[in-house]
């Protein structure tokens, strides 16, 4: 009955998802919803967009491993991006009017910039959708009792996301975002309650979780310990930053008020939700303490399900599941959309400069598809990584590869396209050395890599120049004035 449930359930987001594939006429309407999303929809898409997997599954775990220190990447590092998006770039980018956040590289630094920007951005992608394709999977692995294989999972969860996605753009996705926000926060909020009724009330809970030390968040005052800690904070605070899907939601507002606020209020909003698995994951170690310590060994993710299962009736399974659905699907369906307007925009239009706006959007539509099959190729592959370091392992690279040449360039006037190469050089090639080498198990690699490119940033830039900007005129954007 419950997988039935969930069935019509992602048939339901398919059916809203398509009548909203409706407003899309050109390459505008399908990668930015034309400009025209009023403020409450830009908070909703970018709180869905974040509030994926790892928050409801990934967290959770590693929470209650090592308490809140250990998830400073996410929620704390994640929220925080938002919120400086809407403080810091939020506005100047809207004012550019740009489909893609490579474009501003492009207008920026040049042709040589804007594709090695967009590689970076796009690899990037990987390992944040694969964790919500996981996540896919064993939701429906759960929910048959071993009958729908993790694997076969993946393939339908990504079916069902494609559906929509492919012919909708960013149309079906915010349109879908509004609906399973709804469903995400009434549903875990609901769930919290009884939860915390059934461990003997909230305070108990919280009590339980001071008694562990579960809400130190600082690290030990030593030298090892804080810089990889702040480290880990900088990684998804400052590499979300330079990535598609942030600025999308920025770029899909209608004005720039909304532009601005709508982050701002979405990363707060994430920030205090997240605590909400987290207290269940606590609560579960008081409901069923036993079981939790043998699933914490085994698999942490699978906790909350595994509680939500066994220990709450029906109507409390619907909502949960109904939750984690929305979560996903939400952040899977940005996540599949960014990537694939990247590459046609940015690296497709390199060698067809001439396509029509019709054909753009054709090619579009064919990369998404491309995109998720290769997604779900290397989610199948990586089978048994946990979702929360999928997901914090993907922003290292445009950390070290793509914020300095934003940052700089937004901010510097003297910034040049040669300190923006220096700066993707030196950042990607230092990070990849401090991986491979024992020194990386010392000084954070994605700490090493940020430092060195904002050397070759300052280097480039300020010595003299032998590389010129070859920037080509920017493409107004087709936006319906209704």
């Amino acid at each position: 009955m419950l997988l039935t449930l969930v069935a019509a359930y992602l048939l339901l987001t398919i059916a809203i998802g398509l009548y909203a594939a409706r407003r899309v006429k050109n390459t505008t309407d399908f990668a930015i919803a034309g400009r025209h999303l009023p403020l409450f929809m830009i908070v909703t898409t970018t709180f869905a967009t974040w509030f994926g997997s790892e928050t409801v599954l990934g967290i959770p775990a590693k929470f209650i491993e090592g308490g809140l220190g250990s998830v400073v990447e996410d929620p704390f590092g994640a929220g925080t991006c938002l919120i400086l998006v809407g403080l810091f770039f939020a506005g100047k980018l809207y004012r550019m009017t740009l489909l893609t956040i490579s474009d501003y590289y492009r207008e920026r630094y040049g042709r040589v910039v804007e594709v090695a920007c967009s590689l970076i951005i796009m690899l990037s992608y990987l390992g944040w959708v694969s964790a919500q394709v996981t996540a896919l999977g064993l939701v429906f692995n759960v929910l048959s009792a071993g009958a729908i294989s993790v694997a076969m999972g993946m393939v339908i969860g990504v079916l069902s996301i494609l559906a929509y996605t492919l012919f909708g753009g960013m149309w079906s996705v915010a349109v879908t975002d509004f609906i399973q926000m709804i469903i995400l926060v009434v549903g875990l909020a609901v769930i919290a309650v009884f939860a915390g009724q059934m461990a003997g009330g909230a305070d108990k809970v919280v009590a339980f979780a001071v008694s562990k030390d579960l809400f130190k968040f600082w690290p030990e005052p030593n030298y090892k310990d804080m810089v990889f800690f702040f480290a880990a904070a900088i990684t998804m605070m400052l590499g979300s930053i330079p990535q598609q899907d942030v600025f999308q939601r920025v770029m899909s507002a209608n004005n720039v008020k909304a532009a601005t606020r709508g982050p701002v209020i979405g990363g707060v909003a994430y920030i205090l939700f997240a605590f909400v698995p987290m207290f269940l994951v606590a609560s579960a170690l008081l409901i069923m303490p036993e079981q939790t310590a043998a699933l914490l060994k085994d698999d942490p993710q699978k906790v909350l399900p595994t509680l939500v299962l066994e220990k709450m009736p029906f109507v409390m399974q619907v909502l949960f599941f109904g939750a984690l659905l929305s979560a996903i699907k939400s952040t899977a369906s940005a996540t599949l959309l960014a990537p694939s307007v990247t590459f046609t925009e940015n690296i497709w239009r390199q060698f067809h400069p001439a396509g029509t706006d019709r054909e753009n959007l054709r090619t579009m539509r064919v990369t998404v598809l491309v995109f998720s099959a290769a997604v779900l190729a290397y989610s199948i592959r990586m089978q048994g990584t946990p979702i929360y370091e999928l997901v914090s392992g993907a922003y290292q690279v445009p950390l070290v590869g793509a914020f300095v040449p934003l940052v700089c360039g937004l901010y510097w006037k003297r910034a040049t396209t040669q300190g923006a190469i220096a700066a993707v050089m030196l950042g990607i090639g230092t990070w990849l050395l401090f991986l491979a080498m024992p020194w990386g198990t010392a000084f954070p690699p994605q700490l090493a890599g940020v430092l060195a490119a904002f050397v070759g940033m300052a280097a480039g830039s300020l010595a003299p120049q032998w590389v010129v900007n070859t920037r080509t005129p920017h493409r107004p954007l087709m936006v319906d004035p209704a």
